[in-house]
Parts: C-alpha cells; structure tokens; sequence
C-alpha cells in the first residue's frame, strides 16, 4: 500500500520521468573493438561496413559517424549509408565505421559480458574514463580507431579519413579533434584527416573572452571541462600547445540554420554553455569568430551552413553540404 501511495502522490506531484538517456538502448551493435592502454582494455560494440581484419585494397576513403545522446547508433549507421548512397560513394571504396559507447543500464539490458566498455551516460561525450571493465578515455576509442585504419597492410590506398558526430557525439568529435593524438601514424602515411562538427550544443574554449558576459563567480563551469581546459580529464597529459595545433587541423563545422531553438530539449542550458551563445548555431558561428579573431589568417576551420534543417542528423548529413563535408563532393558553399 506504501508503494502504491508513494507512486500516486509522485503522479499527482508531476514528478519528472525518467531522462531519455538513462533508458537502455534498443540495439547493441554487434561488432567489437578491442581497445587497450596501458589503464587496462575492453570491449567497443561497432560496425564496419567491411571486414577490416583482412587487406581491403579497394578502401580509399573512410568515415567514423558518432551518434548523439541517446547512444542509438543503429540509427547513426542507418544515416552513414545514406550519406553514402547520396554522395554517389561507392561501397568497396568508402568504409563506414561506427562506435558505440555504451552506459550501465545497456549492459544490464542487454546481458552483455563483462568485458565491454561503458560510460555514464554523459561521461563518453566528455572523453572521461569508462567505469569499467577499465579507465579508459572515450578519446581512446579514437586512439584505437585511427590506429588501425593506420595499418598499411589492411589500407593500402586509403587516402582520407573523417570522423563526424552530430550533437552529443559533436562534442565528443570537437573535443577529441583539440586533445587527441590518434591521427599521428595517419598523417605519417600522408592521410588526410577531417574532424565534422555538426549541431553541437557546445565547445571547448581557448582563453577567457565569450560572446555572451558571464559571471565567473556564481558560473565556476565557464573555464573547466568541458567548456575550458582547466580539470581535463586524464587523457589530455599536456594542454600547453593544443590551441595552435587544433587551428591547424582539418575541422568543418557542420550547423543546421534552423537549429537556433534555446530549448530544444537535448541543447546544453547550464551557465557555461550558454555563455557560447543562446543555440547550436549562434555557438558554432561564435565560435569559429572567436578563433579567427585569434588567430587572423591560421585557422583552417570552415563553416558550412544546410539552410533549412535544425537538430536532426539524417538531414544534416545527406544534405549537399553534409556530403560535401564527408566526402569532399561539390555543391555546398563555405563561410
């Protein structure tokens, strides 16, 4: 009788339901990605569009999506094949690669073995360590990713390789493309490597200054993790001279001219965000102002604007500049 009165008067008081983000996902990818360092190593759930443990010559291309918040990349793998098919991509010629990082809940849902790697549910978005089976970074997934796309007997030809995410897995891309270090055997095999930024709800800031006044006293966030550098997580060893490597970089900001609604329901609303700006693309357009205003005449960032769409993935993504991001096919024009 207790329980069923406590539950009534939780109804009647309009208690909030559960986040979205806390449920378990739908689909645990089947793949996995065996991820080491020195921390220890676990399980990645993934999908490759081909069997990557065997030489695949044709490969010249290769695309990491990111899903967003809700960790439902079945969705996200769904949108990189049409992203493909509206590229004109062929198939033996552009490997997709999607991660999944998984929270609690999905293993116990899903009675999935020790092994696997999860996050809290927003932790992976921010590059800290896994819970368990081990401490390892988010951004060591990348690490693990990027290392055996590396691999010259199994990608020959590979030419270009992007990592993209859209919202919470933006974050994660943004982040990763100022702290990793993954792509230094790529670029000693003088691959190409691009970092896609679409709609994310915030960014990792250099120095002190943002568009929107902000009082640092009752806003302690604003300069630390994720919005500043100070208190990054273990990952990042050094933070000296991340700024002028990121501007060097390889890094399109993909935002949707209609994703400027100040409360959609997944955009970041804490002090620190919104000192960046009141939506997703006030903040991507803010803050590649900010590092021009810099860094006048260094940074290699872009804009590309897909006039007519908000939040929403899919549409961002097969767009002309979605395409043009990912697969460098013409039609999109840059700020």
């Amino acid at each position: 009788m207790r329980l069923l009165w406590l539950f009534g008067t939780l109804l009647l008081l309009g208690a909030a339901p559960e986040p979205e983000s806390h449920r378990p996902v739908a689909t645990v990818l089947d793949g996995r990605l065996a991820v080491a360092t020195e921390a220890g190593q676990g399980e990645l759930p993934l999908s490759v569009s081909a069997d990557w443990m065997h030489a695949l010559p044709e490969v010249t291309r290769a695309v990491v999506f990111v899903h967003g918040e809700l960790r439902n990349a079945d969705t996200m793998q769904r949108i990189a094949q049409s992203a493909r098919y509206a590229a004109g991509e062929a198939e033996s010629g552009t490997l997709l690669v999607v991660p999944q990082f998984l929270a609690e809940a999905d293993l116990l849902a899903h009675r999935l073995p020790p092994d696997v790697l999860r996050w809290s549910v927003a932790g992976w978005m921010e590059g800290e360590d896994a819970l368990a089976p081990a401490p390892i970074s988010s951004f060591a997934v990348f690490d693990a990713v990027l290392q055996r796309l590396a691999d010259a007997a199994i990608f020959p030809a590979l030419r270009h390789v992007v990592v993209a995410g859209h919202s919470a897995g933006a974050q994660l891309v943004q982040r990763y493309a100022v702290v990793g270090s993954g792509d230094a055997a790529l670029a000693r095999r003088g691959i190409v490597v691009r970092y896609v930024v679409a709609n994310s709800s915030s960014y990792l800031w250099f120095g002190a200054d943002r568009p929107v006044a902000v009082n640092r006293d009752a806003c302690r966030k604003v300069d630390r993790w994720k919005y500043g550098l100070a208190g990054a997580p273990a990952y990042v060893e050094r933070t000296d001279d991340l700024e002028e490597r990121y501007i060097t970089r390889d890094v399109v900001y993909l935002l949707g001219e209609a994703d400027t609604d100040p409360n959609q329901r997944f955009l970041d609303k804490s002090c620190a965000a919104e000192a960046q700006g009141p939506s997703r693309y006030a903040r991507g357009m803010n803050y590649l102002f900010a590092l021009e205003l810099r860094h006048p005449n260094l940074v290699r960032h872009r804009i590309l604007s897909v006039w007519g769409v908000g939040h929403d993935a899919a549409s961002m993504f097969v767009s002309p500049c979605g395409v043009a991001a990912l697969f460098d096919r013409p039609g999109c024009t840059a700020f």
